[in-house]
């Protein structure tokens, strides 16, 4: 498998739905209201502990899209909810999402204010749609994004996801387990979404596992049995010095230097290290490896990586699947043109551009947002691509691999300071005075008498 799956596979996306969206759209439909309209998805105010954020979600958003309808069995309960008018809500009836979508590729390093996602469409389907979309999008770019900092926190060392036992839901699961691995992660311990998205399984074993047996040594020796290839042995259920020497005996017994890994999961995780990698190298093994798991994220683990701390695999969890640090992600989904009419909102602290958009990536510049009909500097590279017309899907599913790549090369264009782990710096996109001066020209007309 290469990954070219999407995390919300077998959800009714109309039913991933707020109620005004189809308030609105019954009155738009009403009224005749079905010119096209383009929204646009993009993120505010990127989180105080970000220096940018990664492109994710975007795959299954678009799944959502090709696969929109409204079903006669949605229209009459939603009839009985609304306690409305059956005329109301009958145009619903065979609604199917029949537009254009331009979005970035997932992986790509994304800034505050550029556009994601930009969906064209008659304006009631692309109302419709907002809901499912955000909620596809807000929650996977949070995930990358914190995924991205602890690779980059781990220096190389390979980082693994432990996340599905603390997601919220076996859905967001799926979800964290690809989105870390486009951030970079080597492996997952969700067996779903390895089998889904083909991406490599770990594991090791529970406390539960070394006390169901009558001494850390006969777990170890069971588990080698069943499991000789690459047993890592989890070495502080009691005491980790001892649990440390039973791993050695064990691996010494069986001659799996080359294989065996040791798990630490609580106490002073660089203490124990630098401990029990004394231990193991005075034993010969300085083959074994290290992993090092129990409440990590990215700032964890560049603290270790700073101490010289011994580690080899960092397993991550908890909070990278709520992403505690960070868990409200600013994204919007805004009309910025209705009927070949720009439009803009200009409330304070959520204002925003209008018109549909382009942004152009520069080598040693930043990012350039503007006019999608506008032409681009030269050497500069446009982030939004078409992904469906007229309803049709026309740009694949990307592969874990591929976002990956892209990821790399992204972050290779970003400056040192946005990759700081304890205190980044964002870059800022600026803005094209064509579009600066269409926003003038919207604000204008909103203060002339109607």
């Amino acid at each position: 498998m290469d990954g070219s799956r999407t995390a919300g596979q077998g959800i009714r996306p109309f039913l991933v739905t707020d109620l005004y969206e189809v308030t609105m759209v019954a009155s738009y439909l009403r009224r005749g209201m079905l010119a096209p309209a383009t929204f646009s998805l993009f993120v505010r105010h990127l989180p105080p502990p970000r220096g940018f954020l990664v492109a994710a979600g975007i795959d299954e958003a678009v799944d959502r899209l090709t696969a929109f309808e409204v079903t006669d069995q949605d229209v009459d309960a939603l009839t009985g909810l609304l306690r409305c008018p059956p005329e109301l809500l009958e145009p619903l009836r065979g609604l199917r999402f029949a537009g254009d979508v331009r979005a970035v590729d997932e992986g790509r390093v994304v800034l505050a204010d550029e556009p994601l996602i930009e969906v064209t469409a008659l304006l009631p389907q692309a109302q419709l749609v907002e809901t499912a979309v955000l909620n596809a999008v807000a929650y996977q770019v949070a995930v990358a994004s914190k995924a991205a900092r602890c690779t980059i926190a781990a220096r190389g060392r390979p980082v693994v996801d432990f996340g599905l036992r603390r997601t919220h839901g076996a859905e967001a699961g799926m979800a964290v387990a690809r989105a870390t691995a486009v951030a970079g992660f080597a492996a997952t311990s969700n067996v779903g979404a390895a089998m889904a998205y083909g991406l490599r399984a770990t594991g090791t074993m529970a406390h539960s596992y070394v006390q169901a047996f009558a001494s850390e040594h006969d777990a170890f020796s069971a588990f080698a049995t069943e499991f000789p290839t690459a047993p890592t042995f989890l070495v502080d259920t009691y005491d980790t010095p001892r649990g440390v020497d039973a791993a050695i005996q064990v691996i010494v017994g069986r001659g799996l230097q080359d294989v065996a890994g040791i798990r630490l999961d609580s106490g002073d995780l660089t203490a124990e290290a630098r401990a029990a990698r004394a231990r193991l190298d005075a034993a010969g093994l300085t083959r074994v490896k290290i992993v090092v798991s129990g409440g990590l994220d990215e700032n964890d683990v560049d603290a270790m990586c700073r101490s010289g701390a011994p580690v080899d695999v960092f397993a991550v969890g908890t909070k990278i699947g709520v992403v505690a640090d960070a868990p409200v992600l600013d994204a919007a989904y805004k009309l910025v043109e209705y009927d070949g009419r720009p439009t803009m909102k200009l409330s304070p602290g959520k204002a925003f551009l209008p018109g549909p958009k382009q942004v152009w990536r520069r080598a040693g510049a930043p990012d350039l947002i503007a006019r999608r009909d506008e032409p681009g500097p030269g050497q500069a590279e446009p982030l939004l691509g078409v992904v469906v017309r007229d309803g049709v899907r026309v740009r694949p599913v990307s592969s874990v691999a591929d976002a990956r790549a892209r990821l790399e090369a992204d972050l290779a264009w970003l400056p040192r300071e946005a990759l700081d782990i304890a205190a980044p710096r964002a870059p800022r996109a600026v803005v094209s005075g064509e579009l600066t001066r269409l926003a003038a020209e919207v604000k204008e007309s909103y203060a002339r008498p109607r």
